[in-house]
C-alpha cells in the first residue's frame, strides 16, 4: 500500500513540474498546424486555447479570424475580426484581414468601406491600397482604381503584386478595340470552292455595356457578298444584362438578309450564368429559334449547355451544344471545346445551313484558343469538324479554320 501511495505522489509532482504552454508557445504550434500541416482544426482550437491565456493579443485573434475566413465561416471571421478592431483599432493586419473576409463574401463595398477606415490610419500603407485598387477594379470603378495604384507604384517601383494589378486596370481601362478574322472552309462536296469569311469589328466600351459594330465579307458558292452587324450587351443591374444583336445583308446566298437576336442573361451566385433569348434568320423565309443556356465556373474552368429550338420547323432546327473551357491568365486568355448536334444560328461560318432545306441533322466538334500576346494584343484560333446529313443518304463534311487578333486601346 504505501508502495502504491508513493508512486502517485511521484507522478503527481512530476505532472506539476511540466511547463505549461505559454500563449506565444500555443500560437507557435497554432501556425505550424495551418501552414505546415495544412490541419485548420487543430489550428484553430490551438489559436483558441492561446487566446484564453492571452484574450487581448491582437496577432493571435487576427490569425484565428483568418483561418475562419479561409475555412468559409465568414461569420466567425467577422466576429473575431470586429472584436480586435474594438480593442486595438490602429492594428493593421486586422484590418487588411477583414477587407480579404468581405471580399472573399461578395461584399465588396462594404470591403471598401473597411479598407478606407485602415487608409484613415494608415493612409500610405502599400498594402492595403493595392487592396483598395483592386476592389475599385472588381466594382469596376476603373478611374478611382488607377489612382490609387499610380499611387502605390510611385512610392513603391518594385512591388510586384501592384506592378500587376497597374498592367489589369490599365487593359481594363481600353475602352477601344479594333479585331479583324479571317475563316477558310473546306467541303466535302465542294473541294475546289472553299469558302472564304473576312469580318473586322469595332468595339466601344460604353457606361451602359460594350457595343460592337461589324462588316463580315464572305465568297461562298461562287458569290461575294457582305454583311454588317451591330451588337450590344446593355447592363440592366448588378445580376441581370443583356444581348441585343440585328445583321443586314443585301445578298440572300452567302448571308441571311437579316439577322437578329435578343437575350437576358443572368450572372448567378456560386458561379452560375443562365440566359434565354430568341434568334431569328430571314434568307427567303425566317427561321425563328429560342435559345437556353446554363453555365457553371468553378476554379479555372467554365461549362455550359445550350440548346436552340424552334418548333415551327424539322429537327434540323434543333441545337444541342455542350462546352467546356480553362482559363490560363483571365478572362479573355483560355482554349476550350465545344461538341454538339445541330447548327448554331450565332455561327456565321455555318448559319447559311440553314437556307439548305434538304438538311436532316448534323453533329460538329470545334476546339478555341484566345491568349494575349503582348500588352493589349490577343491572338485567337479555332478549328471545328461538322458532319451534315441530307436526304437521299448524302452527307457532307465542312472543316472550318479561323485566324483571328484583336488590339485594345
Amino acid at each position: 500500500m504505501l508502495l502504491i501511495f508513493s508512486a502517485i505522489y511521484v507522478a503527481g509532482v512530476l505532472q506539476a513540474q511540466q511547463p505549461v504552454p505559454t500563449a506565444s508557445e500555443l500560437f507557435h504550434e497554432a501556425r505550424s498546424a495551418a501552414f505546415d500541416q495544412k490541419d485548420h482544426v487543430k489550428a484553430k482550437a490551438l489559436a483558441t486555447q492561446a487566446l484564453s491565456l492571452a484574450p487581448f493579443n491582437a496577432d493571435i485573434q487576427v490569425f484565428l479570424g483568418r483561418l475562419y475566413a479561409w475555412d468559409k465561416q465568414y461569420d466567425s471571421s467577422r466576429f473575431h475580426l470586429k472584436h480586435v478592431l474594438a480593442y486595438a483599432p490602429l492594428h493593421e493586419d486586422a484590418y487588411l484581414a477583414y477587407t480579404d473576409l468581405e471580399v472573399w463574401n461578395g461584399h465588396q463595398q462594404l470591403a471598401l468601406e473597411v479598407c478606407n477606415k485602415g487608409l484613415a490610419v494608415y493612409p500610405t500603407s502599400v498594402d492595403l491600397l493595392v487592396k483598395k485598387a483592386g476592389i475599385l477594379q472588381g466594382l469596376k470603378q476603373y478611374q478611382e482604381a488607377w489612382q490609387v495604384i499610380e499611387q502605390v507604384t510611385k512610392q513603391s517601383q518594385h512591388h510586384p503584386a501592384a506592378n500587376a494589378l497597374a498592367t489589369s486596370i490599365k487593359d481594363a481601362m481600353a475602352v477601344n478595340s479594333v479585331a479583324v478574322r479571317y475563316n477558310f472552309s473546306h467541303l466535302d462536296n465542294l473541294p475546289n470552292q472553299p469558302w472564304h469569311m473576312a469580318s473586322v469589328a469595332y468595339t466601344r466600351q460604353s457606361s451602359f455595356g460594350p457595343i460592337t459594330g461589324s462588316i463580315h465579307y464572305a465568297k461562298r458558292y461562287g458569290t461575294n457578298g457582305w454583311q454588317a452587324e451591330l451588337e450590344a450587351y446593355p447592363r440592366i443591374n448588378k445580376t441581370f444584362y443583356s444581348y441585343v444583336n440585328f445583321g443586314y445583308s443585301p445578298g440572300d446566298r452567302v448571308f441571311p438578309r437579316s439577322r437578329g437576336g435578343l437575350s437576358l442573361i443572368a450572372n448567378l451566385p456560386r458561379g452560375f450564368e443562365a440566359e434565354a433569348g430568341v434568334r431569328y434568320l430571314h434568307f427567303d423565309n425566317t427561321t425563328w429559334l429560342y435559345t437556353l443556356y446554363a453555365g457553371k465556373y468553378y476554379k479555372k474552368f467554365l461549362f455550359g449547355a445550350r440548346m436552340y429550338v424552334s418548333p415551327n420547323v424539322n429537327s434540323s432546327a434543333q441545337t444541342f451544344n455542350f462546352t467546356g473551357r480553362y482559363y490560363l491568365k483571365g478572362a479573355d486568355d483560355y482554349v476550350g471545346i465545344s461538341l454538339g448536334s445541330g447548327i448554331s444560328p450565332d455561327d456565321r461560318a455555318t448559319n447559311i445551313q440553314f437556307n439548305n432545306k434538304s438538311r436532316l441533322h448534323s453533329k460538329q466538334a470545334t476546339v478555341n484558343f484566345q491568349h494575349r500576346v503582348w500588352k493589349r494584343n490577343y491572338v485567337t484560333l479555332h478549328a471545328g469538324f461538322l458532319r451534315q446529313a441530307y436526304e437521299n443518304n448524302v452527307s457532307m463534311g465542312q472543316l472550318d479554320v479561323m485566324a483571328g487578333y484583336q488590339v485594345r486601346f
